[in-house]
This record gives C-alpha cells, structure tokens and sequence, in this order.
C-alpha cells in the first residue's frame, strides 16, 4: 500500500534521494521468507539488491537487524530462562542474521561492516560510534549487531539509539506482513483503519504497537522522524526518493 497527498506528484523514478543518512530496522522475521523459523537466503538477497542499490545512489546505510525468526524457533528451549539470559542468546540471534546479510550484501559488491554490542571479535567489530560514522562516510554499509549490548532493551531501542547516535536522518522500520501503523491489529479486526500520519506522541498515548515505548520516546524527545512501512520489493527505494509509503511518525512540524 502506497499513501502520497492526492496533490503530490510521484517522484520520478531517477529522482534524487531526499535522506543523506538512513537506519533502517529489519525484523528478524523479514529474513524469514516462506519459513517458519530460520533465514530464507532468497529473501536475504532480495533485501540485500535493494539496501545496495540506495547506497549506490548515495545514500549512508546502516542497519539494525532482529533475532526473532532464530530465538523464537527455539522458544521452547527458552521457556521459563531467566530474562537476561534469555536477551543475551537473542542478542546472539542478531549476529547471526547480521552475518548472514552481510553476506548477501558483498555479494552485491557493497562494502560492509558488523559492529556489534558485544565482544565477538573474530566475525564482528565492537561497535564504535565515531568508527562506525567513519565507515557510514567512506561509503559502507553498517550493520548494527546485539542490540544494545544490555538485557531489556528491545532491538527497537537499539535502533532508535544507533539511528541518533551516528545523526541520521531518519529511521526507515520495514514491517513483515503489514502496510503500515493501523489502529488496531490489521490480522485479527477487519475494521483496523490504517493511519498515514501521526506523531511520536499520539503513538504512546495510543497504545500502538509501533515499537516499544523506550524507543518511541526516544525519538521524540529527538525528534527523529520514523517511517513504519511494509517490506515489500521497491518500497525503500521509493522511500528514499522521497514517495509516501506506509506511515509517517514524526513532531508533527512537518519533518520527514
């Protein structure tokens, strides 16, 4: 689903992008394909082709990327850990999934870098903010690993954290299975209405499952613009040549 202002024209398809610095959040599950746990490699290329083609045309990439479609194919194992425990092996989910797209993505020809949260030194860098701007300058794609390093905090946290940390322009959170941000849960209430705008603060107020409430206010006390979209082929390309996909959560003074 695409929502654009029925005045604005769509950009053109060579259209200059309109963000000099993005993060985009994937969840684990957007790895997953037709899977009902584990990585799909057809989809991790599928994504991979198209986060190299918006760094091509210029656009600084860094990524945070889940563990949901690894540590909730062993949840059964995991049932009654203690909660700490239970955040570090999901932390170590996303480096496997960070691995994984970092393969895919040098087999586009992007140079890329793993940073993660936590000491694993022989697959991954330790995250460095002012390292890991330099890499985002020199042209690599980053990707974010173990979340914030901490139990507790969710991988929306991180990625509001690392969106704000290395300055970029917004953060781009592709969503598996829905278009946007609705009113209520669009699998389960036929009469969800799906919402095109909002701001950080009518998202807490709400009660909508955007992302956890952390990250929200993070963003909004920063006001760093979120772009709730599906993650459907084409859709971030468009979105950084500045079309209107999916929803829009920003201070409500026209960002974004």
């Amino acid at each position: 689903m695409e929502v654009r202002p029925k005045d604005a024209p769509a950009p053109a398809a060579g259209a200059a992008p309109v963000f000099s610095r993005i993060l985009l959040k994937l969840s684990g599950e957007a790895l997953l394909g037709a899977r009902e746990y584990g990585i799909d490699l057809a989809t991790v290329e599928t994504i991979a082709a198209e986060v190299a083609g918006i760094r091509s045309s210029g656009v600084e990439t860094a990524i945070v990327v889940g563990g949901g479609n690894i540590y909730r194919g062993m949840a059964a194992a995991a049932e009654g850990m203690d909660r700490a425990t239970a955040d570090y092996a999901g932390m170590l989910a996303t480096v496997l999934n960070a691995l994984a797209l970092q393969d895919a993505l040098e087999r586009q020809g992007a140079d890329t870098r793993v940073m993660s949260a936590i000491e694993v030194s022989e697959v991954a860098e330790p995250y460095i903010r002012r390292r890991a701007i330099r890499h985002l300058e020199k042209g690599r794609v980053v990707i974010f690993a173990a979340g914030t390093g901490n139990p507790f905090f969710t991988t929306d946290t991180a990625a509001a954290l690392r969106a704000l940390e290395i300055n970029a322009d917004a953060m781009l959170m592709a969503k598996h299975g829905v278009e946007g941000v609705y009113d209520g849960d669009p699998n389960r209430e036929s009469r969800a209405e799906f919402l095109p705008e909002l701001t950080h603060l009518e998202a807490i107020e709400r009660g909508l499952r955007v992302m956890d409430t952390t990250a929200l206010s993070l963003c909004m006390d920063n006001e760093l613009p979120i772009h709730v979209f599906a993650l459907a082929p084409g859709n971030i390309q468009r979105l950084v040549r500045g079309e209107r996909v999916g929803t829009i959560i920003s201070n409500g003074k026209g960002d974004g």
